[in-house]
């Protein structure tokens, strides 16, 4: 019998509100991180602080990550076309692997010049550079606010969220430095906890890189257990036997499946297709599946049938 397929309309609905809540959160976001970033820009020219120009470049960073991921999330909206027919969703996951690329990037360029700082220590008016801090700590923490609400289900703004909670906690650790270089001069402490940071965003970096690898190499959905899945799938009534799976995902939202499903003869297969659909969808949260129903044998053999 020929290849059926069903697709949840009503996923479709949910993610594109999740899509235009999300835009609208990275778009303050970015406005705030590159007002910041200016005002950053204009306290390192007038008081001389070499750590403030630096942090503004960082900054930058952040404010080019931020707004990669709000185009992306803009080209994910547009609907799919002849030549792209899954639409542009996977944009997402591509930048957020970009991200983490840059990230690390990064995380280099802040280790090498603390080293630098270690070996040949810069003046620091620590007054400007606490002020400038104090401020940075707040605008980071409005905008962290402001993105973590979507975070948790998209890897693109999470990945943004990543270059943001770097700067928060380098805004934090600028204050900290500010006071103990204000008090008692020990100018090495700015590059000790800057190499601190590092090191958490390299952590973050890497597990966004991983997430976002597996997606692009269309890898099963970390959630679904393909097992689980086949099992569930025979247990219906009238379902003889699963085989030729393939689970994927555009994104972390958007979980696909193909497979053929071996009915009993007789049985009604518009019934158990819609038997199947409902399952993975309700139990799963696989929203779109291609089926091929077969009645006698799979069409590929029985050596292949039983080798997947």
């Amino acid at each position: 019998m020929g290849a059926h397929h069903g697709h949840s309309h009503i996923n479709d609905d949910e993610s594109h509100g999740r899509n235009v809540a999300s835009k609208k959160n990275l778009l303050w976001a970015l406005s705030l991180t590159g007002t910041f970033m200016v005002v950053e820009v204009i306290g390192g020219i007038v008081s001389g602080s070499l750590a403030l120009l630096a942090d503004a470049g960082h900054m930058l960073t952040d404010t080019a990550a931020l707004l990669l991921a709000y185009s992306a999330l803009y080209f994910a909206s547009k609907p799919a076309d002849s030549k792209r027919t899954f639409g542009y969703g996977r944009l997402q996951v591509l930048a957020a692997y970009t991200n983490g690329i840059f990230l690390i990037m990064l995380t280099g360029w802040i280790v090498w010049e603390a080293i630098h700082r270690f070996i040949e220590p810069n003046p620091i008016e620590s007054i400007s550079m606490f002020t400038v801090a104090v401020i940075g700590l707040l605008v980071n923490l409005l905008v962290f606010k402001i993105l973590h609400s979507a975070g948790e289900s998209n890897i693109n703004i999470r990945s943004a969220l990543l270059h943001v909670l770097g700067d928060l906690l380098g805004s934090v650790g600028a204050i900290i430095a500010a006071v103990i270089i204000w008090i008692w001069g020990l100018l090495w402490i700015d590059p000790l906890l800057s190499i601190f940071v590092s090191l958490l965003i390299l952590r973050s970096a890497y597990y966004v890189i991983k997430d976002a690898s597996h997606i692009l190499l269309e890898g099963a959905p970390l959630s679904i257990s393909m097992n689980i899945i086949r099992k569930d799938l025979m247990s219906i009534q009238g379902v003889e036997d699963v085989h030729h799976m393939h689970a994927w995902s555009l994104s972390e939202e958007e979980k696909m499946m193909t497979f053929h499903a071996l009915i009993n003869r007789g049985a009604n297969s518009d019934h158990l297709l819609e038997q199947m659909l409902e399952l993975l969808e309700q139990k799963h949260g696989v929203g779109h599946a291609t089926i091929q129903i077969e009645v006698n044998n799979c069409q590929f053999g029985d050596e292949a049938c039983r080798g997947d």
